[in-house]
């Protein structure tokens, strides 16, 4: 055997013995982000013969979504605006002349519970029947679930997306309205359920409120008042408050009228009558939106500008939308020549002239009322 043949064999031996199959890292190997926000995972090289191919899959074979890039070299994974069709995992496969390996990547779409119930309210039962009321709840992480009444916790029967409330008997004390609520880390969402027992005093003694009106529009700085009834017996208490927030300080309930003084468009939302006796207890709801005429503003108030150069006066106007602007120009018949009004508010003249001062106008009108602000202009050469 000659020198060089010796030489060829001794350099395929060690390129046996030294070259290896590639061995690959994740980071992170799972991720939990919340819908619409973007992600990213790194696969890197450990050891192994160069070169060496990275690709990434998902685990199930599907191809990756639109919203998934790869970066330039193949070591970069990433999620852009995450939907929930994106959760699962993902592999990063290493390839090189040797052999191949593989790593897992888990991505998790976090979002807030979502409640449903069966039967859905309002449920006749009558007196001594059975009654099972299933709430089921998803979300991610997945939620607790808890059944209350009258802010109660009740003891139920559980599985892992599944909360069942059972009465093996009803009685006319088991009648109102039961809650399912289901909390995670993303939010809580509930829904009740109201139990009416027939062939009882159950019925007649659980209350029921309603308002004269579901829906109230009012203008800015008047009063308003909205007024809850309640059956029961005995005499259901009233009480008003308001969805995530405490009642205006300028306000006053009297026999189930609520009355709102000099409101504001922060006064806007959800307004709730609450009836409540040894029964139980029941809600109605009244939504407010308070309207408010513009107020106008002009940006900038006022300007010094040389011939040929362009005027730019930006209207603005915080109100009850939609809202019109119209420029004009005091004291005289028209606007200038050239002169553009773009529907936002914005007033142009893309080349001024000496006689282009003056003050001018913009009003701003909405379905309440309009407002004026005034802009001076100066030309000089």
């Amino acid at each position: 055997m000659d020198s060089s043949t010796t030489a060829l064999l001794f350099c395929s031996l060690l390129w046996t013995v030294c070259a290896q199959a590639p061995v690959v890292s994740v980071e992170p190997r799972s991720a939990g982000v919340r819908l619409g926000e973007s992600v990213s995972f790194r696969c890197r090289v450990v050891s192994g013969s160069q070169p060496v191919l990275l690709e990434w899959k998902r685990t199930n074979n599907h191809p990756l979504a639109d919203n998934v890039k790869i970066g330039p070299d193949g070591s970069v994974l990433t999620v852009a605006n995450t939907r929930n069709g994106n959760q699962g995992q993902y592999r990063c496969v290493a390839t090189n002349s040797v052999g191949r390996s593989t790593m897992m990547a888990s991505l998790t779409i976090k979002h807030s519970p979502k409640v449903r119930v069966t039967p859905a309210g309002p449920l006749r039962v009558r007196l001594g029947e059975p009654v099972a009321l299933e709430c089921h709840a998803t979300g991610r992480p997945r939620p607790s679930i808890t059944w209350q009444r009258h802010g109660t916790q009740l003891v139920t029967t559980k599985t892992e997306d599944t909360s069942t409330l059972k009465v093996a008997a009803v009685s006319s004390e088991d009648a109102g309205v039961y809650v399912c609520q289901a909390q995670n880390t993303e939010g809580v969402a509930e829904v009740k359920v109201e139990v009416i027992v027939e062939g009882g005093q159950g019925a007649a003694n659980a209350p029921k409120a309603t308002v004269s009106m579901a829906e109230v529009t009012a203008v800015e700085g008047h009063t308003v008042t909205m007024q809850c009834q309640a059956t029961g017996s005995p005499l259901p208490v009233v009480s008003w408050s308001k969805l995530r927030a405490p009642l205006p300080w300028q306000h006053t309930v009297v026999g189930g009228v609520l009355t709102l003084t000099s409101v504001g468009r922060q006064d806007s939302g959800q307004y709730i009558c609450n009836a409540t006796n040894t029964h139980g207890y029941s809600q109605a709801y009244t939504q407010l939106e308070v309207d408010s005429p513009p107020y106008t503003t002009s940006l900038p108030d006022q300007v010094r500008l040389r011939p040929g150069d362009t005027l730019r006066l930006q209207c603005l106007a915080h109100g009850s939308h939609p809202i019109t602007f119209h420029w004009t120009r005091v004291g005289r018949a028209g606007m200038p020549a050239g002169a553009e009004t773009i529907k936002d508010g914005q007033l142009l003249i893309g080349q001024v002239k000496l006689n282009d001062s003056g003050t001018y106008k913009c009003v701003a009108t909405n379905h309440v009322g309009s407002s004026e602000a005034l802009a001076k202009v100066t030309v000089k050469a």
